[in-house]
């Protein structure tokens, strides 16, 4: 290996690190606030790849019918909780966002042609259509059980994953997708030349990084996010809905990995199952920051990205044993370092 080769792999190592620390902070924050491992995490981002590589085929995206449906479910589910609990007042929120929203939505895709769209506007209409199906999700399968157990929410988690693989099967088919890059060019520095889709990514990446931090720190929803992690019967206690902070986490988390899958989508061929093995690296990253810090959640996750590239040119046949044997030390290191704590019955 020379300098050049490294370099090259440094800088693969680096775009795709700025990916996995993306969803490796959305998955720390979905567990931080509700408990739960989010499995899933992949799936939006094949969704949100999918639905863009639709649209710039001139096809119409399952995505805009699994709105609508799990929309319909969502409406039932709240229409009779509101109407059993005496809380009218909920009920035009309910139909506004969960099948006003979806019909909105349909209507301006039908109303436009999707494939004559700037860029911009189209990445827009797919993450209208895929983020909203984050916290319709969290309403559906993990509300009910917000006081279970660790386990039992993984157990749910792992189901919704298998669901979301099958509909993604049934939707997009099994036929890989790729998208144009967003801009032609590259740019030199020395002896490496940085294609334009690889500053997209991580300048995007970096973006929105920046922007969540601003979001926590500034928000009363970041803050109030922030209250429900470190103590979720506090934040209750003090007036915070932990449903609120329960569905906005996941609406971040299915804008991350929606927005994660349109960056990719231009440097390598998505399928309907390939979120699933992007969002496992992911979660080493967000292992190495015990699933509870942010800036070693990012930091585990350039690593992984770093360990890929290099363990892929020395030895590409076990460059996924490689990745996720990294968890192996970073599991006993905690299981040594940490005191535990029974879960409150």
């Amino acid at each position: 290996m020379d300098l050049q080769i490294a370099l090259l792999l440094g800088q693969d190592g680096i775009t795709n690190g700025a990916i996995y620390a993306l969803l490796s902070l959305a998955l720390v924050l979905v567990f931080a606030v509700t408990r739960v491992i989010f499995i899933p995490q992949g799936e939006f981002v094949a969704y949100g790849a999918l639905t863009l590589a639709s649209f710039q085929a001139g096809k119409l995206p399952g995505t805009l019918w699994l709105l609508i449906g799990v929309g319909i479910a969502v409406a039932v589910v709240d229409l009779v909780v509101a109407i059993r609990s005496r809380q009218r007042r909920r009920i035009p929120r309910i139909i506004g966002w969960n099948l006003v929203y979806p019909a909105l939505a349909a209507a301006l895709i039908f109303a436009l042609t999707p494939a004559e769209l700037p860029l911009l506007a189209q990445v827009v209409l797919s993450l209208i259509l895929v983020v909203p199906l984050g916290p319709m999700t969290y309403r559906l399968a993990f509300q009910p059980l917000a006081e279970a157990s660790v386990l039992v929410l993984l157990i749910v988690a792992v189901g919704v994953h298998f669901a979301m693989v099958g509909l993604g099967l049934l939707f997009f088919g099994a036929e890989g997708s790729r998208t144009p890059a967003f801009s032609d060019g590259s740019l030199s520095l020395g002896s490496l030349t940085v294609n334009a889709q690889t500053l997209w990514v991580l300048g995007s990446s970096l973006s929105l990084i920046v922007v969540l931090a601003f979001f926590f720190e500034r928000t009363i929803y970041g803050k109030a996010l922030r209250a429900t992690a470190m103590n979720r019967t506090g934040a209750r206690l003090m007036g915070i809905s932990t449903v609120m902070a329960g569905k906005l986490s996941f609406l971040l988390a299915s804008l991350i990995g929606a927005f994660s899958g349109i960056l990719i989508a231009p440097i390598t061929t998505v399928y309907y199952d390939t979120g699933f093995l992007i969002g496992l690296k992911g979660f080493v990253g967000a292992i190495v920051g015990a699933l509870s810090s942010y800036p070693l959640a990012a930091l585990g996750a350039l690593l992984v990205g770093l360990l890929e590239a290099f363990s892929s040119f020395w030895a590409s046949a076990f460059k996924e044993v490689i990745v996720f044997t990294l968890i192996i030390p970073v599991l006993v290191w905690l299981s040594l370092t940490t005191h535990h704590v029974e879960e409150e019955e």
